[in-house]
């Protein structure tokens, strides 16, 4: 999972996301940002997400490709309808699409895009849009009424190349968040949290699938983690400071250490129900470290 709006050009996300692929991982995320966060400049700029990824359909041929997440305030639900299936036609049915609501202030002063009060709303809203439109059967039209969108007649075209694009909801609410993913999503994901919180999260998504007449165990559950993997403290050291962080925070809050370190780290996550950790990889050039996790950690897992 990558942050590219902290700095990569396409040409970079290609080098990695090949690298992903060679290497024997299974999927090639990214965040949907246009503005850096934190002491980076982030030139030479941003990079559109869905089409970064429409570039990687066609340049890779077996990783999925994804979001996390998509911001909902970045797109009309149609448009993004028509965008991922689009994706996923190119990539021969590779794509899932992370679905959030949009938090990031800043960048919608920076580029211009209208950053409404209710969110939620419409989060919600573009979930059934979006998902009906997929959903309808050729040669039918989709209409839908809200409180923020209105559809009327729509032939809801094209059609995505998979029966069902998996749809990832993600976030730590108590309540609507769950509602949400039991609704709507395929897979739920706990960002950057610890053990202990994750499975408070995961057994709140549990009894809302329940609550909504779904098996608990439909949906996969998994994390997103800051990686900082190195065959000895040093490496650690020099890798944790090349992304402007500490050790021991790292290993507080994300996946670092040596590679048992690490596998034994994964495993509790495992333990509370995680089907699937994504890597959050924040130095793009540092290939050799997706080398190590993948002869070293990957190795390890099932």
């Amino acid at each position: 999972m990558t942050e590219p709006q902290q700095g990569a050009t396409y040409d970079t996300l290609l080098t990695v996301a090949k690298a992903t692929e060679d290497l024997g991982f299974d999927a090639f995320f990214r965040s949907d940002h246009f503005l850096h966060m934190g002491d980076v400049d982030g030139l030479p700029g941003p990079t559109d997400a869905w089409i970064t990824l429409a570039g990687l359909a066609r340049e890779t041929k077996r990783i999925r490709l994804g979001t996390l997440m998509t911001a909902a305030t970045f797109r009309l639900p149609g448009v993004l309808a028509v965008q991922v299936a689009q994706v996923d036609r190119m990539s021969g049915g590779r794509v899932e699409l992370g679905l959030g609501a949009g938090w990031f202030e800043e960048e919608h002063k920076a580029y211009g895009i209208p950053f409404p009060k209710e969110k939620f709303g419409r989060l919600e809203e573009q979930l059934a849009i979006v998902t009906g439109m997929w959903a309808t059967e050729a040669g039918k039209t989709f209409d839908f009424r809200g409180t923020y969108y209105e559809l009327t007649g729509s032939p809801a075209l094209p059609k995505p190349a998979q029966a069902k694009v998996p749809v990832l909801v993600g976030g730590l609410g108590a309540t609507r968040t769950p509602r949400l993913a039991a609704q709507y999503a395929d897979e739920f994901n706990v960002p950057f949290a610890s053990v202990e919180d994750s499975e408070r999260q995961f057994g709140r998504v549990r009894a809302a699938a329940e609550a909504a007449g779904r098996g608990a165990d439909d949906l996969t559950y998994s994390n997103a983690l800051v990686v900082c993997v190195g065959r000895n403290d040093q490496e650690v050291a020099r890798r944790a400071a090349a992304i402007g962080r500490e050790v021991g925070e790292l290993k507080a809050n994300g996946l670092a250490g040596s590679p048992a370190e690490v596998v034994d780290r994964i495993g509790r996550y495992a333990a509370i129900g995680a089907g699937r950790i994504y890597l959050q990889i924040l130095d793009l050039s540092d290939l050799d470290h997706l080398e190590l996790i993948s002869s070293q950690v990957q190795s390890q897992l099932s």
